[in-house]
């Protein structure tokens, strides 16, 4: 019997004062699911007034429940605005309450840096997440201390020779070089091949990226997940809907943009946003197939399945960049969705 693994982008309740209704329309589609994965990017925690640390997406943990009614049964939260050994901690126990599980933040490194399994009848899905996008000061987590699981990336800015003009005019910006982290792509590589031995189906988790573009470093950690045992990468983080990439016959989704989106850093809301949801159908325990559905926001904040035609300027873009990186995207017969071959 076949079975769904959907993977689902960012959710942030900032600015929010009831979720209730905040996935009414994707509930029965996201309860057909055997196993639903998000990023999840705010913290179900209300700091006290004296509280110092305030970077992060701080919401009422009332809240938390909607993500339950949405049929979420893993959540990942190793990323930029999870910060506060506090928020951590209190986030993590509403989580649990909720039955929820959880990778990538914990209340110390081990914890944080512990995949999560479930079990399907018979089938084990493994979950692993870390950030490469997170705060230089008290926000990894270490020995006894609260805080995200993270990967580490270098940037370099490399005078752009390659344009004549750059000889001899001053000024002409430089490229900006980006590369993984050594010991840091070491140790996540070890990651994934112990959660390959603990699974069925891998799912690699990464919080990552700048704007639309798919940098060096995304792409080493991707392609090392894949070759540690990875079925598919799952990336977020820059808000937009990234390009799909096939690497040894297994897909790598750099970003699905959001989910549920409500305010940003700036305290402005995101009116405009379009996401992805990935839907991936399981066979005897193996990944067979994949669909993709277009979301975005209403008027009341509920997000909703809207047809590929609505956008389809993002459509021919992430067509052209699939080909490129030897995936092929082609229109779902219900208009609704795409189907992911792999070339």
């Amino acid at each position: 019997m076949s079975q769904h693994l959907f993977l689902l982008g960012d959710i942030n309740f900032k600015g929010m004062a009831d979720t209730s209704r905040n996935f009414v329309s994707v509930e029965p589609l996201l309860a057909s699911a055997d196993v639903v994965f998000a990023n999840l990017e705010c913290c179900f925690h209300t700091p006290p007034p004296q509280a110092e640390e305030r970077r992060g997406f701080y919401v009422d943990p009332a809240l938390a429940g909607a993500l339950r009614d949405a049929h979420l049964h893993v959540v990942g939260n190793a990323n930029n605005v999870n910060i506060g050994r506090a928020a951590i901690l209190e986030t993590n126990r509403v989580l649990d309450a909720l039955g929820i599980a959880h990778v990538g933040a914990g209340a110390d490194a081990e914890r944080a840096h512990a995949p999560v399994v479930i079990h399907r009848d018979g089938v084990r899905y493994g979950f692993l997440q870390r950030t490469a996008v997170y705060w230089p000061d008290n926000h990894e987590a270490g020995p006894g201390l609260p805080g995200v699981a993270v990967i580490k990336g270098h940037t370099a800015y490399r005078p752009a020779l390659q344009q004549q003009a750059a000889r001899t005019r001053p000024g002409v910006p430089p490229e900006v070089v980006t590369w993984a982290d050594r010991d840091s792509l070491t140790q996540f590589a070890r990651d994934v091949s112990a959660l390959r031995a603990q699974a069925d189906i891998v799912v690699a988790s990464v919080h990552w990226g700048y704007r639309r573009d798919v940098l060096d470093y995304q792409r080493e950690f991707a392609h090392a997940a894949i070759d540690a045992g990875a079925d598919v990468v799952f990336g977020h983080g820059p808000h937009t809907m990234l390009p799909i990439e096939t690497y040894l016959g297994r897909p790598i989704f750099y970003g699905l943009g959001n989910f549920s989106f409500h305010m940003a850093h700036t305290a402005d809301v995101h009116h405009e946003w379009v996401g992805m949801i990935v839907q991936a159908r399981v066979e005897a325990g193996r990944l067979a197939a994949w669909t993709l559905r277009y979301v975005e926001r209403d008027a009341e904040n509920r997000t909703g399945v809207v047809r590929m035609d609505r956008h389809p300027e993002e459509y021919a873009r992430l067509q052209v960049q699939a080909e490129r990186m030897g995936a092929t995207l082609r229109p779902h017969s219900d208009g609704m969705a795409c189907d992911l071959a792999f070339a």
